[in-house]
């Protein structure tokens, strides 16, 4: 094969392409394609079944390819598109005299005239397109074949929304075929502009005899034989079949049976434009991502959903336009997903590079003569059954409606045989769905724009935090991507973004990694994080890091196994505890014994509480003792009352405690001295309040309350006649251990 340009040279003409596709749209939509060019031809007076027979021309022109592939490779991609793509300019000059031919020689002469001018057209577009598919495999790398599709479509729909703007505009309500040519001239204007643009597309060279042993029609041997090729083909033909007849004829359908103006009718071109353009990033990204299988089943399944949308449209009706463009954005958005996932897999998939002018000559004779059938049967069918009337259900019933059932049962059987084609695709459809119903999707994609759009750290900090926010599948590759970023606080803010999220493997894998080197500072953040998003899969990662060169990962990995409630964890750490002399670390080991319910380290969180010079850490220390005995939001709201009203909320929580004791024991001196208790807390005296309860716990019941618990309040007497209300955190656990121990 000729040698192709390198990926630079191709990614740097792209906007080439993007370009040329984009003043392509204008002469499409003003042309041979779409409402204006059907509307143009019932204007001439041609029956539906004359102007499917009519467009059937286009598709079916298609076969030529056949027999052309061979002299096109040898003559080369590029140059047989643009002389052929131009041939397509000349040839619409003709468009415009139809009037004068109409004016001089009558209907049925302008009828033939018509015939032969798109007969001529639809030669040069077959083989112009049959040398565009290989040159535009070639030319786009598969790398950013899907980001792409989604960009080229974004300016392809801006361009064809101008376009059918301009079209509703110079139409109106009561057009002539001179309004018509207005709109032909200048969409003839933009194609030549089309023409120029597409000179400056790489690649395309001829292939020259020598450069391969295999010639076209042997590679369209192979394409029979290639199972996937056959599936996609007529998995494709299945849809073009629903969705070609209901383009073609709903301009008539809404103008006739809906009852919408001209100009409407082709204003409403725009809803289908605005909903791909919407959609297109979208799908696009997603195609690059998830694979093309998922994105173009999921279109093939929402392009089944309407036709039923058509058929219920009211008719007659003041809200119908507003309906009416409600649903043609909801196609765009189908048929945008279906077209970016089928072309994606056709050219990424299915056609093997080194066979793509046999290949691709073949798809396009194959989806010709689909279309081109769809064509046919679509306008006999409408006029088979223009007699057709009645009701069932909320279903309407005449000619349409045949053609909307159909319609949405084809779609099905593509969906269906494209499960049997094999792809590299990883992702299922209902695994590709269910990626949109987690989290947040729609801040999600907006999160992932703006993640590509940020040009500075700082705004990349705070587009990766909305990464986190989101909660959704969507937006793990872009959070692995800021694991890895130059920035300092990018990676930082990934990881605190990635515990926001929740826990996902190949994120929990990218932390584990982080942990094991990241260096001190993010090493100390991603043990925290696995900590955070619950994953058990992080737990021999976080043991490995018990033995962490620096203290500060120790300790977090320590408090991230109490939080995950590694409970084989526990003898570990309880050994590290008794070993360890420094303080930080030593509290952090007996949160996590805490947290885990280790009563076997009571005695030991009991000494280290005691010698601990530290009040934040003494009050964690608490806490983990608190939560030996139980229900730990008890301590939490004890501390947080006691932090404003300290007298009042302890002098309630003894009298909870006085009420929870009498119902076990039946002692009169004790009530009273927990009563006297109570009353003196009650008017803020902490110390003697402090002192009392100290003499209080030696006369509580031991029977009942459990040794953890027993062994605290002694350790709780003792500190409280040693340091009175000086150590508050001996009080609270006293407190807390005295209302919780006799609960039960």
């Amino acid at each position: 094969m000729s040698s192709e340009p390198t990926n630079a040279e191709k990614l740097r003409r792209l906007p080439w392409s993007i370009f040329a596709n984009a003043t392509n749209a204008v002469f499409v939509r003003l042309t041979f394609f779409g409402a204006i060019f059907v509307l143009y031809l019932s204007e001439l007076g041609l029956s539906k079944t004359e102007i499917g027979t009519l467009l059937s021309l286009l598709p079916f022109a298609g076969l030529i390819a056949l027999f052309i592939a061979p002299a096109v490779a040898r003559y080369g991609y590029k140059r047989t598109y643009l002389t052929f793509f131009g041939g397509r300019k000349i040839i619409t000059v003709f468009l415009l005299l139809t009037p004068l031919v109409l004016a001089r020689f009558g209907s049925q002469a302008v009828t033939r005239y018509v015939v032969g001018v798109v007969a001529v057209f639809a030669v040069c577009r077959a083989v112009s397109i049959t040398a565009l598919y290989p040159w535009v495999q070639e030319y786009i790398p598969n790398s950013v074949r899907g980001k792409y599709s989604a960009i080229n479509l974004v300016f392809w729909s801006l361009a064809s929304f101008l376009a059918v703007t301009l079209g509703g505009y110079v139409l109106g309500s009561d057009p002539g075929l001179g309004d018509f040519n207005i709109l032909f001239a200048v969409g003839l204007f933009f194609g030549l502009i089309s023409l120029g643009a597409a000179s400056f597309i790489p690649g395309g060279a001829p292939v020259k005899k020598g450069q391969t042993e295999r010639t076209p029609h042997q590679d369209m041997a192979a394409a029979v034989r290639d199972r996937n090729f056959v599936r996609h083909a007529v998995g494709v033909g299945f849809t073009m079949l629903a969705i070609g007849p209901v383009a073609s004829f709903l301009p008539l359908f809404l103008r006739d049976d809906v009852g919408l103006p001209t100009g409407a009718v082709v204003w409403l071109q725009a809803g289908t434009l605005i909903g791909g353009l919407l959609a297109s990033y979208v799908w696009g990204w997603a195609a690059d991502r998830y694979g093309s299988k998922p994105v173009m089943a999921s279109g093939a399944y929402l392009l089944a959903v309407l036709p039923f949308l058509w058929w219920l449209m009211p008719r007659q009706s003041v809200a119908s336009l507003y309906i009416a463009l409600a649903i043609a954005a909801f196609q765009g958005v189908a048929s945008l997903g279906w077209q970016i996932g089928s072309g994606r897999l056709l050219y990424v998939g299915i056609v093997p590079p080194g066979k793509k002018a046999g290949y691709m000559a073949l798809y396009y004779a194959f989806i010709g003569v689909v279309g081109g059938l769809g064509q046919l049967y679509g306008g006999r069918l409408l006029d088979h059954f223009a007699g057709l009337s009645g009701q069932f259900l909320i279903f309407p019933i005449d000619a349409y409606s045949v053609l909307f059932a159909i319609a949405a049962i084809l779609p099905i059987f593509n969906a269906l045989l494209l499960r049997g084609v094999h792809t590299e695709d990883s992702v299922g459809v209902a695994r590709f769905a269910g990626l949109f119903l987690r989290g947040n999707p729609f801040r999600a994609v907006e999160s992932l724009i703006l993640y590509h759009w940020a040009r500075d750290e700082r705004a990349t900090v705070s587009v990766t935090e909305r990464l986190g926010q989101s909660r959704s599948p969507l937006t793990v590759e872009e959070l692995l991507e800021a694991l890895d970023d130059p920035r300092f606080y990018v990676r930082f803010e990934a990881i605190v973004s990635i515990a926001r999220r929740g826990a996902d493997p190949r994120l929990t894998e990218a932390l584990i990694g982080v942990l094991r080197g990241g260096g001190p500072a993010r090493s100390v953040v991603a043990a925290w994080a696995l900590g955070r998003i619950g994953d058990l899969e992080a737990l021999p990662a976080l043991r490995e890091g018990l033995d962490a060169e620096y203290r500060s990962i120790r300790a977090h990995c320590a408090r991230s196994l109490g939080s995950l409630g590694d409970a084989e964890a526990v003898p570990l750490l309880l050994d590290r505890l008794r070993l360890e002399e420094n303080e930080d670390l030593s509290v952090a080991l007996g949160s996590a014994l805490g947290a885990l319910g280790a009563e076997q380290a009571a005695s030991d969180l009991l000494d280290l509480l005691c010698v601990n010079q530290n009040e934040e850490g003494r009050l964690e220390l608490a806490l983990a003792l608190a939560r030996l005995i139980g229900n730990e939001h008890h301590f939490i709201h004890l501390w947080r009352g006691m932090r404003t009203e300290p007298g009042t909320v302890a002098s309630q929580a003894m009298t909870s405690a006085k009420r929870n004791i009498g119902h076990i024991v039946d002692d009169p001196a004790l009530m009273d001295a927990m009563e006297d208790c109570a009353e003196v807390l009650a008017k803020d005296e902490l110390e003697n309040g402090a002192t009392s309860l100290g003499r209080i716990i030696p006369m509580l019941p031991i029977d009942g309350s459990g040794e953890t618990v027993t062994l605290i309040l002694a350790e709780c007497a003792a500190r409280l006649d040693e340091f009175g209300a000086g150590r508050m955190e001996y009080l609270l656990l006293a407190l807390h251990a005295m209302d919780e121990g006799w609960q039960q």
